[in-house]
């Protein structure tokens, strides 16, 4: 039986309850998919052990690709416009969230920032991708969408960790989970 490293992510979180955690990725870089023409941003988490493929646009691959080669235009292409409009109309982007995918489509949202209050903006990921790298903001997606269209990169840790979690479940004792509810009760309590 083969464990994910997802559930890794969910077991050490310390977010509040009703919070998702959120895995920083950055821009691996454009692919094709051979099949359709499609281009493909590839996202890759900090530590290269999950890929994220999603399928966008030509325009804003070209967006993407000019950001990742440097290379700059002589009069401001769409992203370049809504990085401009973010930073002189005096926001910040605190970061953009991958945060959804339903029947093979992402949903993203854009932070923005301005005198400590945030102002949250739907995007498709491909937009939210390109204004990001021009904001130099992080990228964040949450740990169920990473699960449900990631790619590992790293088979041979994937295999390491899942026998890992296979011994630390064979060893286990009911003492164990004793002492793990003991505790929790001692949080509680304070």
């Amino acid at each position: 039986m083969y464990y994910s490293i997802d559930v890794c992510f969910m077991l050490k979180s310390n977010n509040k309850q009703g919070e998702e955690t959120m895995i920083e990725m950055k821009v691996m870089g454009i692919a094709l998919d051979v099949r359709t023409n499609s281009p493909i941003v590839v996202l890759h988490d900090l530590d290269n052990r999950k890929a994220l493929p999603i399928w966008i646009g030509s325009a804003e691959a070209s967006a993407i690709i000019r950001c990742i080669e440097g290379l700059i235009v002589a009069r401001p292409m769409t992203h370049d416009l809504i990085a401009n409009l973010i930073e002189k109309t005096g926001y910040k982007l605190e970061k953009i969230e991958i945060n959804n995918v339903e029947k093979e489509t992402y949903y993203a949202t854009l932070f923005l920032i301005k005198d400590g209050e945030i102002l949250e903006m739907d995007a498709r990921p491909s937009d939210a991708i390109a204004i990001a790298m021009r904001c130099d903001a992080p990228i964040f997606v949450t740990a169920n969408v990473l699960m449900n269209g990631s790619v590992s990169t790293d088979t041979a840790k994937d295999e390491e960790e899942a026998q890992e979690f296979k011994d630390f479940i064979q060893n286990i004792k009911p003492s164990d989970f004793e002492k793990l509810m003991k505790g929790k009760h001692e949080e509680n309590d304070q």
